[in-house]
């Protein structure tokens, strides 16, 4: 720091101490003053007291009832008993800010009446969703969970608030899924229905088939010709009549066994990956589990937390006194200013 900078430093530094000490008396009325008005325009008269509750919860790492428990093919690599990371943390954040929680809330805690805000008013649902997002605070600590915080008046009420908002979290992130996953097995259900009607269109041909003579057309055909070569052998006329009529059947239907016992075998596979993927829906659309993991919930607070009473009295009055010495120190300088400009005045009326 060079001397000149030193200097004007200095130079302030006396300045300053100087309307302090020149004016002590002025400023510690200002001092007083402030405290008393800053401590009474601080009070419950003027400012309503607001109690703080919150709830803190992490999310879970899975969503998926059926993948986290019944599914063996999926490459599932969290349990479903441990804690959710960042990304499920974020969503949940998303869901907490949306309009699903805050107008349950809104309706089932009256906050249009709780906060004063007449119902025929212009603006009053503006003002009703600003004074949620004023009292209603969600978000991320440092240890990747979530926390809910809530302002409210009513000490009770603001614990009760706070912990239903935790509650309806679950049942939101539930709804949300479970509208998808009805959806999805539906649709899996249609398929299964469908798979096994098809199937058993096609064991009531093969059924017919059967009726007919055709039960194992390779063996069949194979012990069939086996055997009309021993007849013919023989010179066993009616011996061959007999298979060689069992031999046209089997070249009149033995296609089309081959085609639906092969495409049996394909369908029935098809059926039992659709049946699992049935079963897994079917959980899905029909069972819950718990999408949060709550390690502290609200309680009633016994003490306010807004305002901070003193911290408004100190801000007020470090305020005041600066305002008050920038406006000495200013008036001050004007007078020196004036005085100054009189006394040359008068020296030049003299040397006149």
């Amino acid at each position: 720091m060079s001397s000149k900078n030193k200097s004007k430093q200095l130079f302030t530094s006396a300045v300053l101490l100087n309307i302090v000490v020149k004016y002590r008396t002025t400023l510690l009325l200002v001092a007083a003053l402030t405290i008393i008005l800053s401590a009474i325009f601080s009070g419950p008269t003027f400012i309503t007291p607001l109690y703080k509750s919150e709830v803190i919860l992490f999310p879970t790492a899975s969503n998926s009832i059926s993948k986290a428990l019944l599914s063996s093919t999926f490459n599932n690599t969290k349990d479903i008993l441990e804690f959710g990371e960042d990304e499920q943390t974020e969503q949940m954040l998303q869901v907490l800010n949306s309009n699903k929680i805050r107008d349950r809330i809104i309706q089932k805690y009256h906050l249009m009446k709780h906060y004063n805000i007449k119902p025929n008013e212009k603006y009053r649902f503006t003002k009703l969703f600003k004074q949620y997002e004023d009292n209603f605070r969600f978000r991320r600590t440092e240890f990747m969970a979530v926390q809910i915080t809530v302002l409210d008046k009513d000490a009770g009420m603001a614990a009760d608030m706070a912990n239903n908002v935790a509650q309806l979290l679950d049942s939101a992130i539930n709804r949300m899924q479970k509208t998808i996953a009805i959806k999805a097995f539906s649709i899996v259900k249609a398929e299964y229905i469908k798979q096994k009607n098809l199937i058993q269109t096609k064991e009531d041909s093969l059924t017919k088939l059967r009726v007919l003579g055709v039960h194992d057309y390779e063996s069949q055909a194979e012990m069939f010709n086996r055997q009309l070569a021993i007849e013919m052998a023989k010179g066993n006329n009616a011996g061959i009549k007999r298979l060689q009529k069992k031999l046209d059947v089997l070249a009149k239907y033995g296609g089309a066994y081959v085609s639906l016992r092969d495409a049996l075998e394909h369908d029935k596979k098809q059926l039992s990956e659709l049946k699992g993927k049935y079963e897994e829906a079917k959980v899905d659309a029909v069972d819950n589990l718990p999408h949060t993991f709550i390690v502290s919930s609200a309680y009633k607070a016994e003490k306010k937390a807004y305002p901070i009473r003193w911290l408004i009295v100190v801000i007020a009055t470090i305020s005041a006194l600066l305002l008050a010495i920038i406006i000495l120190g200013i008036s001050d300088f004007k007078k020196k200013e004036a005085y100054i400009t009189l006394k040359k005045k008068g020296k030049k009326n003299k040397n006149g």
